[in-house]
């Protein structure tokens, strides 16, 4: 019965290749290949470690964070290339971008990858939240009956899902080793060989390229009410005002990630207030040497303002950045936001206050 299966399997992707079906998510068309177990029904998807256009495509505005549910993957068990019952199993999360990631750097290597329900979320993210977890993982290992697909009992979990997944208990509760490879896919095809993770393999990076890719989703989440803000200040005529808010905006969404690693103190709120506070300068000099319309009380109340608010918003933005980063953890993000948040709120607040005192005497003045 097991012979008649593994080789009912194998005819059925070998099919499934002749028609073309490569693609990783039901989004995109993939097909299923069913096999019969003695026990049930099971289902077995197709892929490849081809990128396909419409896969950049989805990267790209999944990058954007546009409709952020949709770019997800069928969870469940998939074949690539022509797997036999002693491939390796890789196990994934099923947001595209973690999976495709996968696949793409499995070239030319017969194998399965696991993909576990994690709602959309990314192997990193899904492990802090359990989603990509012991429970999920036990509980997908049962429901695509994988003991009676492969002879092993290996599955390969990336580095950075260690989080959320309990080695010793997925062994006692099903029976499959954890085997932790390395943190980046492209890293597979070598680490396939000794099964042994160098130093290098280990390593938990944040390039240059990593920062800037966050970038993006960051200004959609928050182009909007800098946004409002810049149209209600141009239409007081306040346009220094205007560009003091979108260089807020440049400070915390873009500057920042940029920067990170070279500016000082270890404190993402820190860091933030510290290019907030450079960005503000400028404003400040305007507004005390530039402005000489105004009386110098006014003068000085405008600079205070923008010294206030720019490092306070720019450090309140660059805590959005923790989640993505490795130079923090849970622990020092929830220690940062009850230690800097209630001032950020303060000052952000107070700087806020005095604009709008200003901009409602400007305005009155000119009735």
């Amino acid at each position: 019965m097991k012979q008649n299966l593994e080789d009912q399997t194998l005819t059925s992707i070998k099919q499934n290749e002749k028609t073309g079906a490569c693609c990783s998510s039901p989004l995109y068309g993939s097909k299923t290949i069913s096999i019969l177990s003695s026990q049930s029904q099971k289902v077995i998807r197709s892929t490849s470690s081809d990128i396909t256009f419409s896969d950049h495509l989805d990267h790209f505005i999944a990058r954007l964070g546009v409709k952020r549910e949709k770019h997800i993957v069928e969870p469940g068990l998939y074949a690539m290339g022509i797997p036999k019952k002693e491939s390796p199993v890789f196990v994934s999360a099923n947001y595209t971008l973690s999976f495709d990631a996968l696949r793409s750097s499995l070239k030319g290597i017969d194998c399965y990858i696991l993909v576990l329900d994690t709602k959309g979320i990314n192997v990193w993210c899904a492990a802090g939240k359990k989603t990509f977890g012991t429970n999920e993982l036990v509980y997908r290992i049962e429901i695509v009956g994988l003991d009676d697909i492969v002879n092993h009992r290996t599955l390969i979990v990336p580095q950075l899902g260690a989080t959320g997944i309990n080695s010793k208990e997925v062994r006692a509760r099903c029976g499959f080793k954890v085997e932790f490879g390395p943190v980046r896919a492209d890293d597979l095809p070598e680490y396939l060989k000794t099964h042994h993770a160098t130093d290098e393999m280990r390593r938990v990076r944040f390039t240059l390229y990593d920062r800037i890719v966050l970038i993006p989703v960051e200004l959609n989440n928050f182009l909007l009410p800098f946004l409002i803000v810049s149209v209600i200040l141009a239409l007081t005529g306040n346009y220094t005002a205007v560009a003091a808010t979108i260089a807020t905006a440049i400070s915390g969404l873009v500057l920042f990630p940029i920067l990170l690693p070279w500016i000082p103190t270890t404190d993402f709120s820190t860091k933030g207030f510290i290019i907030g506070g450079l960005t503000a300068l400028p404003f400040v000099q305007y507004s005390i040497y530039g402005m000489m319309d105004e009386t110098l009380w006014v003068r000085y109340v405008w600079g205070l303002a923008y010294l206030l608010v720019i490092p306070s918003i720019s450090a309140f933005l660059a805590l959005n950045f923790t989640g993505s980063s490795t130079f923090t953890s849970v622990t020092g993000v929830k220690s940062e936001i009850f230690t800097y948040m209630p001032k950020v709120a303060v000052i952000s607040g107070i700087g806020i206050l005095l604009i709008i005192v200003l901009t409602s005497m400007r305005i009155l003045e000119g009735i």
